[in-house]
């Protein structure tokens, strides 16, 4: 079989700042960059935002590249050197070429001349004629792609980072429902067999694999199942081949069992509470439509085990800090005054809304008078430190308890940068909803949120739960179904 062709990746700017190292994701094949994207790049570099700290990046990877290369080396092209993530071919890496020479080609007379986009499109009908291999454009721009399409050239998203799952129903749920004779064949061998138990939960998942920290459930039984009826998948810690065990869960439905007053109102619910009340689970990722209780189960069990130790926790959590992106929902209302707190206050409404709960339960004095919910929440409030994104590198977080709020808008790369700050004795729930994303070039395939949940299912120490069920009120949860 004669081998297959080099293809030649045209990468549109907005790959570049989205992933600096997307020049080396490209296994053997090559790539090439207009010089309208060069000029764009240094357009975009000045500045502390995400965007620009990538597109300085790119010129620095350029910049290596291209020390000590002759201009007739640069026209042939620049070999990459050694691949991040090859595509599995025993083949060397593919080159780098840069724009050298004018393009002179007729675009439709519709298509404005001048323009980025459209300079980008004539470079790739140039290379179609010219290259004797196929041309493909890589643009996370869908409007680019969709006029390259209307002139018959071939254009593809940019999808590294979305390889984790090609369909969002097919996202890690934290949980597996058993049908009647699957349970029964669990239960039994819950107490004399764990490992049958397992074995019969692994074949029930059918082609699905079982994780550490996976919830199970009788897929026949009603939300008022008591909790016998559910358990937790643990990693068995005197077993030295990692052997999962099965383990029952606390009922945090029962008023006795309440977290900060707070109790679960649904089986997902129930779920959620046990990863954020286990001292041996480190970083929890909430999904889950608006008014399913993500905030509102992350404070309250924040709260229990910073002024309340739980068994096994080696000590009370000195604060909670809760940060999110300061991404929009409409037009932008400029800056805010104040301080780093007092600026971060505004994006910070579901915290306030969700300690009012909190401040008028049990645990903050019954039904208090205004005086008392204003002492209580001030009480609280101490304990809450709301901070930027923007000032996280560096730092590192002992003893807290860390929320992350809307972390759908993240990208991998951020969230990385905020999961590595986290020290010793602390914790991390990250919370949001696939459905809400408002950051640009961001999907739900490529969302750190995504990322995150299927990087890290295969843990010990790690706890995913999707929320499905809405709890905030009959009419919202109607709203999120319908609208």
């Amino acid at each position: 079989m004669p081998p297959r062709k080099k293809k030649l990746f045209i990468l549109d700017t907005n790959v570049l700042m989205h992933d600096p190292n997307a020049i080396h994701r490209f296994g053997r094949h090559d790539i090439y960059l207009p010089m309208i994207v060069l000029e764009e790049l240094d357009a975009h570099k000045k500045g502390m935002a995400e965007t620009a700290r990538n597109v300085r990046q790119v010129s620095r990877i350029i910049d290596a590249l291209l020390k000590g290369r002759t201009g007739k080396e640069i026209t042939q092209g620049i070999p990459l050197g050694e691949t991040i993530n090859a595509d599995g071919d025993d083949k060397k890496p593919g080159n780098l070429h840069l724009q050298t020479e004018s393009v002179d080609v007729a675009l439709p007379e519709s298509l404005v001349t001048g323009k980025a986009d459209n300079s980008i499109l004539a470079s790739e009908l140039h290379l179609k004629t010219a290259e004797d291999r196929p041309v493909v454009l890589v643009s996370k721009d869908i409007n680019l792609r969709i006029k390259a399409a209307a002139i018959g050239l071939h254009a593809e998203d940019y999808i590294h980072d979305a390889h984790e799952i090609d369909d969002l129903d097919l996202l890690y749920s934290g949980a597996l429902a058993l049908n009647d004779e699957d349970f029964v064949g669990f239960t039994d061998a819950v107490e004399s067999d764990t490992a049958k138990a397992v074995e019969v939960a692994k074949n029930a998942a059918y082609k699905n694999d079982i994780y550490a920290n996976q919830c199970v459930w009788h897929e026949a039984t009603g939300e008022s199942a008591p909790s016998r009826q559910e358990y937790i998948l643990q990693l068995d810690e005197n077993s030295v081949d990692g052997a999962l065990v099965p383990n029952k869960l606390t009922n945090y439905r029962r008023e006795g069992n309440a977290v900060w007053g707070v109790a679960a109102r649904n089986r997902a619910q129930n779920f959620a509470m046990n990863m954020l009340m286990d001292p041996n689970i480190d970083i929890v990722t909430l999904c889950g439509a608006a008014g399913t209780g993500k905030t509102l189960l992350a404070l309250a069990a924040g709260l229990s085990q910073t002024f309340d130790p739980r068994p096994g926790q080696q000590q009370p959590f000195t604060e909670i800090i809760m940060t999110r992106v300061t991404v929009p929902l409409g037009e932008d209302i400029g800056f805010l005054p104040g301080t780093e707190e007092e600026k971060m206050t505004p994006w910070m409404g579901a915290l306030m809304d969700n300690l009012e709960v909190l401040g008028a339960s049990d645990q903050g004095g019954g039904s208090n008078g205004s005086w008392q919910s204003g002492a209580s929440k001030d009480f609280l409030m101490n304990k809450i430190k709301i901070r930027s994104l923007n000032f996280m590198r560096g730092r590192t977080f002992f003893n807290r308890y860390v929320i992350i709020d809307e972390a759908q808008n993240l990208t991998p790369k951020q969230m990385k940068a905020l999961i590595t700050r986290v020290g010793p004795n602390s914790k991390i729930v990250c919370m949001g909803n696939l459905a809400q994303i408002d950051t640009p070039y961001l999907t739900e395939r490529t969302s750190g949120l995504t990322y995150v949940v299927e990087r890290f299912k295969n843990w010990s120490h790690a706890g995913h739960v999707t929320l499905v069920q809405g709890e905030r009120s009959r009419l919202a949860d109607y709203a999120s179904q319908n609208l």
